[in-house]
């Protein structure tokens, strides 16, 4: 996700510094040795990154941006990681003479690269109207969800919802093949009732084609299960359903699915069921 971001950045005339844990060039932009040289100098360090131990690493560790971090200037992350850790890092950038806003996104590889994603953000009105450009420049809309945490906490929900939406859906369609109606008929039958959704529209072609190649890994997806649980428990409240598709994602990680789509887990109903 951060590189078609990157990329959208240098087309919109953007002076950009990257740097990846796993190299790779953005043309156009200039590549650094590690996080503290793409960030020095900067007035705006962005990390997308894929857990809450990098984000850490990338800000606080050997070579980490904070340590050539310019006073006033902002870090944005768009790492789906832990609200509570959120709000720790964000602290200690303000230390720093800093500030930090939590801006976790949706809309997949697709809207990366089409420069069309959704921001969610936590963090203060006024920080967040410093990067706006830079928020336009990578998204079509920016909603401002609260305090810092708050970005992450309603990117969560949002995920929590995607995950047990699919797992409806996996399930349905394997039930109705089973039972003789085509995965056509129901599609279009979702699309013409109540029950239809963005996850249906979205994973239609995908699932019609038996194409798993990955949009939003199986592993990040059950990454963010585990988040969504930590928060729950840390904050006293129940998720029944998330917790029973957790059973179907540790089966999807031991059958060899982590890096494929999260749709994938749908092939081990079909085998259950005996349609494979």
């Amino acid at each position: 996700m951060g590189r078609p971001m990157a990329a959208n950045l240098v087309k919109a005339g953007h002076e950009v510094n990257i740097w990846n844990r796993t190299p790779k060039d953005v043309p156009g932009a200039k590549t650094c040795a590690n996080a503290a040289e793409a960030a020095k100098g900067r007035e705006v360090v962005w990390l997308c990154v894929s857990d809450t131990k990098a984000v850490e690493q990338t800000l606080f560790g050997q070579n980490g941006a904070a340590s050539s971090l310019e006073k006033d200037s902002v870090v944005v992350d768009s790492s789906t990681i832990s609200p509570s850790a959120s709000v720790q890092f964000a602290g200690k950038i303000r230390e720093l003479g800093g500030d930090f806003l939590d801006a976790p996104m949706t809309g997949s590889k697709v809207a990366a690269e089409a420069g069309t994603l959704t921001f969610m953000v936590g963090g203060k009105e006024s920080t967040i109207a410093r990067v706006q450009s830079l928020f336009d420049n990578m998204g079509k809309t920016v909603i401002h969800m609260g305090d810092n945490g708050k970005g992450l906490a309603a990117k969560l929900a949002q995920n929590l919802q995607t995950c047990v939406i699919f797992e409806a859906l996996a399930e349905s369609l394997t039930l109705a093949r089973k039972l003789g109606v085509p995965e056509e008929k129901l599609f279009q039958l979702i699309k013409s009732s109540m029950i239809r959704s963005g996850v249906a529209e979205y994973k239609e072609p995908f699932l019609l084609k038996k194409d798993y190649s990955p949009n939003f890994p199986l592993r990040l997806m059950h990454k963010d299960m585990h988040l969504m649980m930590d928060a729950a428990r840390e904050n006293g409240v129940k998720l029944p359903a998330l917790e029973k598709t957790d059973e179907i994602y540790e089966a999807a990680t031991r059958a060899g699915y982590d890096d494929l789509d999260y749709a994938a887990t749908i092939q081990l109903l079909e085998q259950w069921a005996g349609l494979k």
